[in-house]
């Protein structure tokens, strides 16, 4: 018996979007340094129909035609209303993520997969999460380690006890941006250790940095501590003007991991292990479409839902408001003005 093909779309269609190196021109980035894009996520999955995509920049839209001969509009409403998907990327900047997200599974829409941080507000992430909860979809959001086999390895490693008793942790990572690429780092520390972070202790780095985005964001970097699960402080180093490798390490009674874009072991005895990245050629983004389609296809658990995301901006969110009274400690889940802050991500 044939299999399902399930129809899907994108809205936004630049750097990650749309895999176009002209929007990634501007960002100063290389499309084929990304782990994975949405179209190529989507079109590599052999029963995954891209059928439309929308933006609202003209050349966008024209070179999406021309890499995919697929059709494209700039109004993803009118999109939305005369498509109809089983799957829509999300690839625009943050602040319109709850809107569009909402609309997709207000229309029947079963699974979105949204770029990161998911919102720009917790109240937008809360929102998004009830949305797709109610309509019985799926929200997967692209924080790409929770869908790398290396990272999943690791995960398991630690809970079985290969590194012991956790003990501490840091993350570390170069140009600031809490919001754009601490989103990345903090949500794999909760992913690897299977821990909630309980309170946040930061200080923001107020030294301007311009957003690659535009002037329209502002999303500072910073320092600080995160108490998650059981008292364990992880330490963040992550100027705006760092050049810092990004790095994860994680400290335990037996030895220790560091991770940066593949996992060293170095334990106390002596021993070391290394694994790498995949080279099977199969990005974090395919493997998600994967995950989505097992879904789709039978229920299969989808392990990573969109309230994950939400708890991982909630941290963030927690350093701009720690910040705010000198660097006290700030627990979660946030109360009060503190759920109000928003966080100007792109």
């Amino acid at each position: 018996m044939s299999q399902k093909t399930y129809c899907a779309g994108i809205i936004g269609l630049g750097f990650i979007g749309g895999a176009d190196q002209v929007s990634g021109d501007a960002l100063g980035q290389q499309v084929g340094h990304l782990d994975g894009t949405h179209v190529g996520a989507l079109s590599n999955h052999p029963r995954v129909d891209l059928i439309a995509g929308s933006s609202r920049d003209p050349g966008r839209r024209e070179r999406f035609t021309q890499r995919t001969g697929v059709r494209t509009y700039a109004d993803w409403k009118e999109m939305l209303a005369r498509e109809a998907f089983d799957i829509v990327s999300v690839a625009t900047y943050a602040p319109v993520h709850a809107e569009i997200t909402v609309a997709c599974a207000e229309r029947g829409i079963r699974a979105i997969y949204c770029e990161k941080p998911i919102a720009t507000l917790v109240s937008d992430a809360e929102r998004m999460v009830a949305a797709c909860d109610n309509a019985g979809a799926i929200l997967a959001i692209n924080h790409n380690r929770r869908f790398n086999p290396t990272m999943r390895r690791l995960r398991d490693h630690i809970a079985s006890g290969g590194l012991g008793d956790l003990t501490s942790a840091s993350l570390q990572w170069g140009s600031g941006r809490l919001g754009n690429v601490g989103t990345h780092m903090i949500d794999t520390v909760r992913m690897l250790t299977g821990r909630e972070v309980r309170a946040v202790s930061g200080s923001l780095d107020l030294a301007g940095r311009p957003d690659c985005r535009g002037p329209q964001f502002r999303d500072p970097g910073g320092w600080g501590m995160v108490r998650l699960d059981g008292g364990l402080i992880v330490t963040v180093d992550a100027a705006d003007y760092a050049r810092v490798p990004g790095q994860l390490t994680l400290n335990g009674t037996e030895g220790r991991a560091v991770v940066g874009s593949d996992v060293t072991l170095e334990y106390w005895d002596g021993r070391q292990e290394h694994w790498p990245e995949p080279d099977d050629g199969i990005s974090s983004m395919d493997r998600a479409v994967e995950d989505i389609v097992a879904w789709l296809d039978n229920g299969a658990p989808f392990l990573y839902p969109g309230v994950e995301a939400a708890r991982t901006f909630e941290a963030i969110v927690a350093f701009h408001a720690s910040h705010a009274r000198s660097a006290a400690w700030t627990d979660l889940p946030l109360s009060g003005a503190d759920r109000e802050i928003e966080v100007l991500s792109g």
